[in-house]
């Protein structure tokens, strides 16, 4: 892939996605909005990748927010096809299956927030701070950030988070349940590793399956929500991950997974 903002890698499994314009504080514009799209729709075709770690460059920001200056010459329909396109690039993260682990290092203001609540586990240095600071432009987030953030927290500190435009420092993230852990910045990609090395090891069938099964509950009620659970179980056992895995524990060995 020919990439100019962004630096991808993978190892062991691992995919690794760095937004790379420190400059700019790793702020979303339309090209690197398109190469998020073109590398996370790789990541989800590669069946060698178990899972995706997103960060950004530099020590700053995660990613500080969109290009205001792309924002300031949209209009009513532009500015309606804008949100949309990257509603379709954060859907396709949210929905990968594959686990995201977002590791904020800084700043996730405005899309950056957004991004970070589209992946399914946050991790954060102690010098991340959180916000939507849409309204202080004059508009509201457009890339899901009103319903992530509503469903993750509460509608009311969701909207006064939106409504202030105030951001809220990693520490009162974390007692919100937006981020999952909060560690030294020195610490930072030590721990997502080895959250990601303990996931990718794992029978990969039963990984794809639960963030499925819980990703759905935004949009089902509880009970289609268990029926889909049902089926997705009724999957897991009708993989080899799942023999291997109840062999293994019978046998008292350590399983031998290979994503099938």
């Amino acid at each position: 892939m020919d990439l100019k903002n962004l630096i991808y890698s993978k190892t062991d499994g691992i995919a690794t996605v760095t937004i790379n314009r420190p400059e700019k504080l790793n702020a979303l514009n339309s090209e690197t909005m398109t190469e998020l799209h073109t590398v996370f729709t790789a990541i989800k075709k590669d069946d060698a990748i178990n899972l995706a770690i997103l960060t950004g460059a530099g020590e700053k920001a995660f990613v500080a927010g969109a290009d205001i200056a792309e924002l300031n010459k949209l209009n009513v329909i532009s500015g309606k096809e804008f949100a949309e396109k990257g509603q379709v690039v954060f859907d396709l993260i949210e929905n990968l299956e594959k686990p995201v682990i977002a590791a904020v290092n800084g700043f996730a203001l405005g899309g950056g927030c957004e991004l970070a609540l589209a992946c399914h586990i946050r991790i954060a240095s102690e010098n991340a701070k959180f916000g939507q600071p849409e309204v202080n432009l004059g508009v509201i987030p457009g890339y899901g950030g009103t319903q992530r953030l509503a469903r993750l927290i509460n509608k009311g500190r969701a909207l006064e988070m939106i409504l202030t435009g105030d951001m809220v420092n990693v520490h009162e993230a974390y007692r919100l349940g937006i981020v999952n852990y909060v560690v030294p910045q020195n610490e930072l990609m030590e721990k997502v590793n080895k959250i990601a090395s303990k996931i990718s090891s794992k029978g990969q069938v039963a990984i794809r399956m639960a963030v499925k099964a819980v990703v759905s509950t935004e949009e089902l009620s509880q009970q289609a929500g268990q029926n889909f659970e049902a089926s997705l179980f009724g999957v897991c056992c009708g993989s080899e991950d799942f023999k291997e895995g109840t062999s293994a524990f019978l046998e008292k060995r350590k399983p031998k997974f290979e994503g099938k």
